[in-house]
């Protein structure tokens, strides 16, 4: 093999990310962008509840698809992308039934019963099972005490929203806990993804990859259920589309891939106050008194699991080896 070619077979391996990838930029830039993906989320049941104004829960999660799959593919088009090598398409299945069609259909079938506040319990324990998952997906294996901040954190939103929700169970928390799963599926396996290509092509090859689903749920939806246009409900769809679907993704995957999924995933411990917050200025729904007090043992939570993030997470052996 000549050097030349040596050089370009380098290039396609890449660590997986269950920890930082090797070619990050530094910790600061990666928790940025994923910060920035947090705050794009926390709009999205309040832009889903507006969404639901104009279109019925299939419908909105056909068209949201559709559009943020037609934003990814022009992106790809532009940007001359190759396809993904036919080894990543079972992960970006895993995207793609997770982030793209999973949670934002259970999800929107769950806020015709339950208010923006009260869906916001599923989000405080999604920093906590989407570290799980990438442990047991990737082997990494975070220190103690990112743990142990980890569960407090998890703790506290759980009980700042149960509280904010008055304590009751609604009927849709069932379609919420299944959001939760496949949504941590999708975070996890993007982020491993994300070590061997750009974040932006992950969600966008994943949002290809349902086009023709979303296309086709969109003719069977449209004709069955309701469609009253609204300012809300069209402002509503956009930023589910183009914000949560195609640009929070992006700077969330590429975040992931700079600072590891373990340590992203728990940025996401802010993002149920911040949603009471928009839910809050955006819907009027009422946040208690108490929301001060959660932000700030949330964001002390924070701060120590990506400290104890940053001093290292241990792999296991047949996760330690360089995957090609």
């Amino acid at each position: 093999m000549t050097a030349q070619n040596s050089a370009t077979a380098g290039t396609a391996i890449a660590v997986d990310t269950g920890r930082p990838s090797a070619r990050r930029r530094g910790p600061g830039s990666g928790a940025v962008l994923a910060g920035l993906g947090v705050l794009a989320f926390s709009l999205t049941f309040p832009s889903t509840v507006w969404g639901l104004e104009s279109f019925g829960p299939w419908s909105l999660v056909a068209l949201r698809s559709v559009l943020a799959a037609l934003i990814a593919g022009c992106a790809l088009l532009a940007g001359r992308v190759p396809v993904p090598e036919r080894r990543h398409w079972a992960g970006l299945a895993v995207v793609a039934g997770g982030v793209v069609v999973g949670f934002p259909l259970l999800t929107s079938l769950a806020l015709q019963t339950s208010t923006s506040s009260h869906a916001a319990v599923v989000v405080g324990l999604l920093p906590l099972t989407t570290a799980l998952l990438s442990a047991l997906r990737t082997g990494s294996r975070p220190p103690r005490a990112f743990w142990a901040a980890a569960l407090a954190g998890a703790a506290v939103v759980i009980a700042f929203t149960v509280q904010q929700s008055g304590g009751e169970l609604s009927g849709g928390d069932l379609y919420l806990f299944g959001a939760l799963l496949v949504c941590a599926a999708g975070y996890t396996e993007g982020g491993r993804l994300a070590g061997v290509m750009p974040g932006w092509q992950v969600i966008g090859w994943a949002l290809v990859l349902t086009l023709p689903l979303a296309v086709a749920g969109a003719l069977v939806a449209l004709p069955s259920e309701p469609v009253r246009l609204t300012a809300h409900g069209i402002i509503g769809l956009v930023w589910v589309a183009a914000g949560s679907t195609f640009l929070g993704l992006y700077v969330w995957y590429r975040g992931m891939a700079e600072i590891g999924v373990p340590r992203a995933s728990q940025l996401q411990l802010a993002q149920p106050l911040l949603t009471l917050v928009w839910s809050f200025l955006v819907l009027g729904e009422e946040v208690s008194g108490a929301a001060p007090v959660a932000a700030v043992a949330v964001l002390v939570c924070i701060a120590v699991t990506q400290r104890a993030g940053s001093r290292g997470i241990r792999r296991t052996g047949a996760d330690s080896r360089v995957r090609s």
